[in-house]
């Protein structure tokens, strides 16, 4: 799993099928610290994330298939998860 920052929406008006009903996010990769981290991509949302949240996404076929329970779904990036915050140890 990666974070991520939602940073927009995709409005596509004639979808795949396997894309009805879910809507598409613009999401930028970002580290622990919240700095952007390599390149913006477009991701499915199952978790009705928005723009400037914070989200857990996956970036691979098969993972996110699984997800939508369709093996054969035309997707590589999910969002399954919205972020409250993020911990690190404090080494105390």
């Amino acid at each position: 799993m990666t974070l991520a920052r939602v940073t927009g929406t995709v409005v596509a008006t004639i979808k795949i099928g396997d894309l009805k009903g879910y809507k598409l996010l613009v999401l930028q990769p970002v580290d622990a610290q919240g700095q952007p981290k390599g390149r913006t991509m477009v991701g499915l949302d199952t978790v009705q994330a928005g723009e400037g949240d914070t989200v857990l996404i996956i970036d691979e076929g098969n993972s996110s298939r699984m997800i939508l329970g369709n093996s054969m779904a035309a997707v590589r990036t999910v969002v399954v998860g919205i972020v409250d915050r993020i911990e690190s140890g404090g080494g105390q």
